[in-house]
């Protein structure tokens, strides 16, 4: 059951971020928040990497739902160590953005990462 709850709770922060990334994509001032920082409107080539990021983000809540046993799509083999990385990757993303340069991007998409993260290793041990 709580398996199923985090990657729901994970679907949600993913389905955010994806939102995120398409209005970065879009050319929105919202870069200090987002590839370190540094550029409040992206770059043509950090645009192309928020739109990668669309899909990275649809394919993990994909293996998280799988791994849960919302859908099935992958199979165990697939979902349950694409899980752990998944987690992997949330705990990396929070090392990442708290030690960012940008004060913004510390303050909001640390606790981001991190509850990603979390939701992703609660699935993975589910």
């Amino acid at each position: 059951m709580w398996g199923e709850v985090a990657a729901i709770g994970a679907a949600v922060v993913l389905f955010a971020l994806a939102i995120f990334q398409l209005a970065l994509a879009s050319g929105a001032p919202l870069g200090h928040l987002a590839w370190g920082g540094q550029q409040r409107v992206l770059p043509p080539g950090l645009r192309v990497a928020s739109l990668a990021s669309i899909a990275i983000y649809a394919l993990f809540a994909l293996v998280l739902a799988d791994r849960a046993g919302l859908v099935a799509v992958f199979g165990e083999a697939i979902s349950g160590p694409g899980s752990w990385a998944i987690a992997g990757y949330g705990a990396l993303g929070t090392l990442v953005n708290a030690i960012s340069r940008s004060r913004a991007e510390q303050l909001v998409m640390t606790p981001v990462a991190l509850g990603l993260g979390l939701l992703a290793l609660v699935v993975a041990m589910s």
